[in-house]
């Protein structure tokens, strides 16, 4: 062992290249004992497939020796030869003392491969050799919570939070909170993450957001307050505790909130989005365009907040700003029918009907079973003395809402009215 011993001393010199010669020098003539220590040193020192060699030698003299397969088994997992670490788990059998252990490795990289089903089965065997291991509950709650199954994954946390507060970094009172949150019930997810005292700020966040959707809007507010107070680059929360102020009907308090994001996260569109809708709200006209259009220029693709912007010009009838907006954001790429829906509607409004006509009928192919579309189509063309065109628009009306008399009526009198003029 003497020259196990030079080896680690000149490692902790950090002469690792004198180490590891000596060891390579003196491994021939080691014994089996000796030969298993440098095994557990290279393993600590990183050096895995030289420790893989040691130990497939020796496995071969002790193929039954317990500690030297889950020691391989490791070795085979840190090198992502997980075959290899299943052939060997996969040896172990209900008479071994590791027996257990090598069934909850089994299942995680089963769980890795994706074979969820074999991954429980292998904890669901293990929990009837130990039903009382609280680490094989957190086992099974964590694989359930990994596949969405949050209703199941929720029995095994309550089992092991009687006995863990925490397992292996994980705080058991955010998961069943997280778990309840996702299953919609939200007061019991809240109960849980009051019960889970953390000053973290994600913590924080999730419990806020749990409290809101529970309605206890004096609750979220609180929370997110703290947090800002704590964390006030925590850009996520700005926009919800806006929403909870106004929730709350504090709307100048959501307007000055989502201001304040902004300055935080200057491209927030959504942030910009909500601070022009509450403006809006609260009669700044200007304002609210301004701020609306600063989310657009973001995202020319922000469809909420473009069709927001034509709704603010149309009640200010300011028909040219809209053919403005959607002639700029269609010639960006924005292909989106409802952009030349509306904007034949503006062309309409400022008799050039032409324009309208064109963008009426480009529009036509996407809204030819929107039923608000056709009504207002078919009233166009008639103005524009397309009668032919006319009937058979709302003819195609009358197929999506044939409760419509006073249409069916119309139509009557626009085929006799075309009938006549021939």
């Amino acid at each position: 062992m003497e020259e196990i011993h030079d080896a680690i001393v000149l490692m902790e010199q950090n002469k690792s290249e004198e180490a590891m010669k000596k060891l390579a020098n003196y491994l021939p003539n080691a014994s089996e004992d000796e030969k298993f220590t440098i095994a557990e040193l290279y393993m600590q020192w990183g050096m895995l497939e030289d420790a893989k060699f040691i130990l497939l030698d020796l496995a071969q003299s002790y193929p039954n020796e317990a500690e030297l397969k889950l020691m391989l088994a490791d070795i085979h997992i840190d090198l992502e030869e997980d075959e290899e670490a299943i052939d060997i788990l996969n040896r172990f059998t209900s008479a071994d003392e590791e027996y257990l252990g090598a069934l909850v490795q089994l299942a995680d990289l089963y769980q890795t491969q994706g074979l969820f089903e074999v991954a429980e089965q292998k904890l669901l065997e293990a929990k009837n050799v130990d039903p009382m291991e609280p680490l094989i509950d957190f086992a099974l709650g964590e694989l359930s919570f990994s596949n969405g199954e949050y209703q199941k994954s929720i029995p095994y946390y309550e089992k092991v939070i009687q006995a863990h507060q925490q397992v292996a970094e994980v705080e058991i009172g955010v998961r069943l909170a997280e778990a309840f949150a996702a299953t919609g019930e939200f007061e019991k997810s809240m109960d849980y993450y009051q019960e889970t005292a953390s000053e973290d700020p994600d913590h924080l966040f999730r419990y806020g957001f749990m409290a809101f959707k529970a309605d206890r809007l004096d609750i979220s507010i609180k929370v997110w307050e703290e947090l800002l107070e704590r964390d006030p680059q925590y850009q996520s929360v700005y926009l919800y505790l806006a929403k909870a102020y106004e929730a709350d009907g504090l709307l100048q308090e959501a307007f000055e909130t989502a201001k304040k994001g902004i300055k935080v996260d200057e491209f927030n569109k959504e942030l910009f989005h909500y601070a022009g809708v509450v403006a809006h709200k609260l009669g700044d006209a200007e304002g609210s365009t301004q701020l609306i259009r600063q989310a657009i220029a973001i995202d020319p693709g922000y469809r909420e907040a473009i069709l927001f912007l034509v709704e603010n010009y149309k009640q200010h009838d300011d028909f040219n700003a809209i053919i403005d907006l959607l002639t700029h954001i269609i010639e960006l790429g924005e292909d989106d029918a409802s952009y030349k829906w509306e904007l034949a509607k503006a062309y309409y409004e400022i008799e050039l009907y032409d324009d309208a006509l064109k963008l009426y009928n480009d529009a036509y192919t996407t809204f030819k079973d929107d039923s608000d579309f056709l009504k207002e189509y078919g009233y166009f063309l008639v103005e524009e003395g397309r009668l032919g065109e006319a009937i058979q628009v709302f003819t195609s009306y009358l197929k999506i809402d044939p409760s419509d008399t006073e249409i069916e009526e119309y139509l009557e009198r626009l085929k006799q009215n075309k009938e006549s003029l021939f």
